[in-house]
């Protein structure tokens, strides 16, 4: 499946007394659709999603499901470190109408690679659902190694790597040993390029929130062979990347979203609000952007 070149990771819109706020992710929809984004992960780690409901993640699977209305891909974040309850969120994004889920590596439980890629199979034997496996240690502690990916991938609806390890080389094995059709993500903005110049097909985005177009528009030089012109853009953006996660995700980016006037909330403890010098230090880039 086609995914697209831009995801955003999007965050969960919040009112005021900290309750999903629905109107808000309707207006958010709209902004980012018309500000670059090919696709959009819902509820995953700049979702909030360990701080929301299953109830709340229905509800907001199928409100994005609705506005959307099949204009981009809808990717739900089902995964967890419980199999059985991600099968379940999995199954139910997908009587929702979700086009593909994203599952996280189960953080705390600290399987082996075993382990892994039993979690995994499990889930794609219960649903039609293309899979987005995420790779992301520094939160879940636990790996994917090249190997458990590449065995993955060999499972037919297992189509995707979202991977935020940082680490090229092995993004690079992964790409030289997997088929054509199982695509690589960037998980982090800063390696959006670098992670294209190997053969990757885009990224699952925070900072296109903020500067979508412009990102899309450095992926699109690359592909024309502007390489150059990708490159300097590349360098240009970095300090908006670097100061969107200043402090954990996505304190940053909401702030900086309603400094552009798309009031999104604030965060859910245990997640805190930036802190007056923070949010002046992030307009500061900003602004010099």
């Amino acid at each position: 499946m086609d995914f697209g070149r831009l995801l955003t990771a999007m965050v969960t819109p919040f009112d005021d007394n900290n309750q999903m706020d629905l109107e808000k992710t309707t207006e958010l929809i709209e902004y980012l659709l018309r500000n670059g984004t090919d696709g959009l992960v819902v509820a995953g780690t700049t979702g909030e999603s360990p701080n929301l409901s299953l109830q709340e993640k229905l509800a907001l699977f199928e409100h994005v499901i609705k506005v959307v209305n099949k204009r981009v891909p809808v990717i739900a974040g089902t995964g967890s470190n419980n199999t059985n309850a991600s099968i379940h969120l999995t199954k139910e994004a997908e009587k929702l109408g979700a086009d593909a889920v994203l599952l996280v590596t189960p953080y705390y439980n600290k399987p082996n690679q075993d382990g892994l890629f039993q979690h995994y199979k499990s889930i794609a034997e219960e649903t039609d659902l293309p899979i987005m496996l995420y790779n992301i240690p520094s939160r879940a502690v636990v790996k994917l190694n090249v190997e458990t990916i590449v065995a993955l991938s060999q499972i037919e609806n297992i189509v995707s790597l979202k991977d935020s390890t940082g680490d090229l080389d092995a993004i690079a094995s992964v790409l030289d040993q997997t088929d054509n059709g199982f695509t690589v993500y960037s998980g982090d903005d800063s390696l959006t390029l670098p992670i294209q110049s190997i053969g990757g097909a885009g990224i699952v985005s925070v900072s296109s929130h903020i500067i979508g177009n412009e990102m899309k528009e450095m992926m699109t030089l690359f592909e024309a062979g502007k390489v150059k012109q990708a490159a300097s853009l590349h360098r240009k953006l970095l300090p908006v990347m670097r100061t969107l996660f200043m402090a954990p995700s996505p304190s940053p980016v909401k702030s900086a979203l309603k400094y552009k006037q798309i009031d999104v909330g604030s965060v859910r403890l245990p997640l805190v609000p930036l802190s007056p010098f923070e949010e002046q230090n992030l307009y500061r880039v900003l602004d010099s952007f």
